[in-house]
């Protein structure tokens, strides 16, 4: 017979141990509550672990959150993985009120991954807004964003809702073939700091079919963003659809290729704008910019070419920004202005802005201010078509 009892229940564990396993990763699905995630808990460590599994399998896998709410604290979700992975969040899962820190979620150095499942991304970032005063002190506690993909390439992101970011909802560096598909962020005007979509060096961004609601620009492209779509886009409230700002430090990558097509703007306090500091501390390039097909709902600045940016008057406004805008066009831009000066171009004295075109721009005001104007410095548009209102006319 020569196995005792002890030895029986060890193998029995271990056969038991070995079938889990299997059961967890043989057919690629891993549900986090195969590995002991309860609502209302939290999930860190044990996410941490089904991504590991996830990403050492040799064929195509499914990480599940089901349908409840959890708790997350920080968490780094790192490649390079084996394979394809479908993230499938169908549930709400919660940041921790105090953290500190870069990012919440990072996914880091992976490719071919899908985010799906309908499921929301809650920040809690009512008392980080309360408390953010980044804007004025350096030596501020860093607030993290939510959602930060870097590095990711050949992947794309589709029906979550990111709600509440501390920070950034979604920041994005160093991505290539990065797709957002009906993405949903939500935050009051309020929310501080709170930019929708950030992104930085990074080629081939789309994003697609969304509604952007926040305290910040609705989307930013900063330094380095390159071949950029940005395709029925729903904005407000928030700042915007901004490119910038750029020229604050040294060494910034040129800006090349933004495709903005069939948004509406509600209620923000910028439309489509590209924001440059003076005082740069070295040459730039903004270039290929085109805007076409977009809807104004009491905009306030509604078409700006800032290259005098200077927030909190952190830099002097009398030395030229070093960044060349050139090649822009704006094309069907119609709706309504929140002020008379509809169309600002405000371009360097030093490098001035070329090959401007605007084509049937009709915006109106109905304010106390009086009639819908445009003004313009260091800029020569191409005007066509409809012109309210007379675009530089001097």
């Amino acid at each position: 017979m020569g196995m005792n009892m002890k030895s029986i229940t060890l193998s029995f564990v271990l056969l038991l141990y070995v079938s889990i396993k299997t059961a967890q990763s043989s057919d690629g699905v891993f549900d986090v509550t195969t590995y002991g995630a309860k609502p209302n808990a939290d999930i860190t460590q044990i996410l941490d672990k089904a991504w590991k599994d996830a990403c050492a399998s040799p064929i195509q896998s499914k990480l599940i959150i089901p349908k409840e709410t959890y708790m997350l604290g920080v968490i780094t979700l790192l490649g390079p993985c084996k394979s394809p992975i479908d993230i499938v969040v169908q549930g709400t899962i919660m940041a921790p009120v105090d953290i500190t820190g870069d990012g919440w979620i990072q996914f880091r150095y992976v490719d071919k991954i899908s985010l799906t499942g309908g499921g929301v991304f809650d920040g809690q970032g009512q008392k980080a807004w309360e408390r953010n005063d980044c804007h004025k002190n350096p030596k501020c506690a860093r607030i993290p964003m939510s959602l930060k993909f870097s590095f990711v390439k050949d992947s794309i992101v589709r029906d979550i809702t990111s709600k509440d970011s501390k920070n950034f909802h979604v920041n994005i560096l160093g991505c290539k073939n990065l797709t957002f598909d009906h993405v949903t962020i939500n935050a009051p005007g309020t929310s501080i700091n709170s930019d929708g979509i950030h992104m930085g060096r990074c080629d081939g961004v789309n994003i697609i079919n969304s509604v952007i609601g926040t305290g910040d620009d609705c989307i930013s492209l900063g330094d380095g963003s390159r071949e950029v779509t940005i395709t029925n886009v729903t904005c407000g409230p928030g700042h915007g659809i901004s490119v910038g700002s750029l020229g604050q430090y040294l060494v910034e990558e040129p800006v090349a290729g933004l495709y903005v097509k069939n948004c509406t703007l509600i209620g923000t306090t910028n439309g489509l704008r590209i924001k440059t500091w003076p005082a740069s501390p070295a040459t730039g390039s903004v270039t290929d910019m085109h805007y076409e097909d977009i809807v104004l709902v009491d905009v306030q600045n509604p078409i700006i070419l800032d290259q005098e940016y200077c927030p909190y008057n952190k830099c002097n406004r009398k030395i030229p920004s070093k960044i060349k805008i050139s090649k822009v066009s704006f094309k069907n831009i119609r709706g309504s202005a929140g002020n008379a000066v509809a169309v600002k171009l405000l371009c360097s004295a030093d490098y001035p802005c070329e090959d401007v075109t605007l084509s049937d721009i009709d915006i109106t005001y109905t304010g106390r201010e009086g009639p819908v104007v445009s003004e313009c410095s260091n800029v020569k548009p191409v005007v066509t078509g409809i012109q309210k209102p007379i675009i530089c006319p001097s």
